[in-house]
This record gives C-alpha cells, sequence and structure tokens, in this order.
C-alpha cells in the first residue's frame, strides 16, 4: 500500500468517480489511476468501486469505509510534514481560510491585515462558499479551518468554536415607508419585498424562524450569496434588504439607510471549525486568536483534544 495509492482513490472520489478530471488535476494518466487502484484492492482483498466496463459508476460499502480511512491517513501524513516545517521554519507556509463572502468582505480584513504583518512569508488563500461546502473544504484537508455562521455545527468531524455574536438590519432606500416607522416589527416588513441571503447562507434559518413564529410569509422575490449584491439590488428599488449589520457601511451605502432589526430575530454565532485530526502550526493559532481574541492557543488545544 502506497499513499500515492490512497491520494489517486480519495481523488476520483473527490471528482465525482470522474477518472478523467482526477488524472488531470493530479498531472497523471487514466490508466495510471485505474491500474493503481486495482492494485490496492487486489492488496485489500475487496472492490472499492462499482465499475461499468471501464466507467467507474459507484462506491461500495467496504470502499466508502476504506475512503473514510484513506482520507484520514493522507490528513496524517499531511500532519507529519506540517510538524517537520513548524520546527525547520516557524514563520512561513500556509494558511487556507474557507469562509463566507460577508465574513471574508467585513469580518476578516483587521485580522488578516495584523497576520499579514506578522508573517509575511505565510501565504494565505481565501476559499470562499456556503457553509456546507466550507465545513467539507476542511475536512477534505483543502482548507485549514472554516469560519462560517450556520451549517458547520452539523459537521461531528469538526471542533467548532464560538467567535462571535451579530445579528441583522433592514436596508431601504432614503425616504422609504419603513423609516417612518417609530418600531420595526415583521408585520409591517413582511407587507414589502425583500432581498435577502440565501438559504443555505448567514442566519437565514433565523429569518426564517421569526417570521414562521409569527404565522408570517414574507415575500422574499430575490436572494443572493452575498450582501453587496443584496444592497446592489435594494438600491436598483427592487425591495427591501434583510441583511447582516455588520455589511452596512454608512461611509460606503451612502444611497442606503440600515434600520435596526436585532430585536426582531434571534442572534446568530459565527464559528470557527477545525479538523479534530488536524496538526495546527503556531501561526494557525495566531490568526484565530487574532480574530477571535478569547480563543487563546490554550483553549484551542483543550477543545480539540476533547471527544465529540
Amino acid at each position: 500500500m502506497k499513499l500515492q495509492q490512497l491520494r489517486y482513490l480519495c481523488e476520483v472520489a473527490n471528482q465525482g468517480l470522474n477518472l478523467s478530471k482526477a488524472a488531470e488535476i493530479l498531472h497523471t494518466s487514466q490508466p495510471g489511476i485505474s491500474k493503481q487502484i486495482r492494485l490496492l484492492e487486489n492488496e485489500l482483498g475487496v472492490d472499492i468501486f462499482v465499475r461499468n466496463g471501464k466507467r467507474v459508476v459507484e462506491t461500495t460499502p467496504p470502499g466508502r469505509a476504506i475512503l473514510e480511512i484513506a482520507e484520514r491517513m493522507l490528513r496524517d501524513a499531511k500532519n507529519l510534514k506540517q510538524v517537520g516545517q513548524e520546527f525547520a521554519n516557524e514563520a512561513s507556509g500556509s494558511l487556507t481560510i474557507a469562509t463566507t463572502h460577508t465574513q471574508a468582505r467585513y469580518a476578516l480584513p483587521s485580522a488578516i491585515q495584523h497576520f499579514t504583518a506578522r508573517y509575511p512569508k505565510v501565504r494565505l488563500v481565501l476559499r470562499q462558499g456556503n457553509p456546507t461546502q466550507i465545513a467539507e473544504l476542511v475536512t477534505s484537508g483543502v482548507a485549514d479551518i472554516a469560519i462560517a455562521t450556520e451549517a458547520i455545527e452539523l459537521f461531528s468531524e469538526l471542533v467548532m468554536l464560538p467567535c462571535y455574536q451579530w445579528n441583522r438590519c433592514v436596508i431601504v432606500p432614503p425616504r422609504h415607508p419603513l423609516l417612518k416607522l417609530k418600531g420595526l416589527t415583521l408585520e409591517a416588513i413582511a407587507e414589502h419585498p425583500i432581498i435577502t441571503y440565501d438559504f443555505a447562507f448567514t442566519g437565514r434559518s433565523k429569518i426564517n424562524q421569526a417570521f414562521d413564529a409569527k404565522g408570517l410569509v414574507p415575500n422574499v422575490v430575490l436572494t443572493a450569496i452575498d450582501a453587496d449584491v443584496i444592497k446592489t439590488y435594494v438600491e436598483l428599488g427592487l425591495g427591501i434588504g434583510i441583511l447582516a449589520q455588520m455589511a452596512f457601511e454608512p461611509s460606503r451605502d451612502r444611497h442606503l439607510r440600515a434600520i435596526d432589526a436585532s430585536h426582531l430575530f434571534e442572534p446568530s454565532t459565527t464559528r470557527i471549525g477545525i479538523s479534530r485530526n488536524s496538526y495546527l502550526r503556531k501561526y494557525v493559532y495566531d490568526f484565530i486568536e487574532m480574530f477571535a481574541p478569547h480563543l487563546d492557543r490554550a483553549t484551542v488545544a483543550a477543545a480539540m483534544t476533547e471527544r465529540p
């Protein structure tokens, strides 16, 4: 058994059982991948994949168990390399952060600015997606940490560390009727077309829960994956927007007005997700503490050793 065979196996699974795509990503040939996987199957004495001619069409039950172990072994091999790098050069390497647009655009800039000043030789990579995609990037080893609000708590492979709580505001064009109200209500919001986050994003479930509790059906006319798009279409007059308070910047959003809606919705908690089997270099601990000062190295390390 070779690590190369495990890499081939996992990449085929990651590419939806498409051998051609896996070969392209791994810079090798499709027959080469097929041969190595066959050799691994022969060694283990089971079929990992179901084949239809030359095509791989399904993963067998033992194959799913083997894939889980293979992914863990590859993560451990990566951890071994990182231990060596940690002591060979403590101030260089890479840090990949998987996060949503809202976090990348509004919550992370200050921490990233401080981090790059302290670690100029560390290559920083931001991978954006919805919360489920973000969690999967970390569990698969593509990213080092996840920063998101929803869905990452559904992944038992991740240690979840709370960073901060936030709530929402309603944004409207100047002179909108909602600005004249003494107190904003869900009933008043429901009278207008609404533009807000996509169902998979940034606390959307809290919005749904609030309207459901009142027996209201909001008229959501447009959803988007980031706050900037929501603001753009509110400016165009398509509706009112519901978005994270942090995403409204009075100095930049001069053509919009924000109304506090924190009394209408339950607060949401942004969390950092880290794979339980990962080895964190010193600069990763430092980044986490820069983003969430209460999460020092001792706190993070203790959380990673707790049993789920």
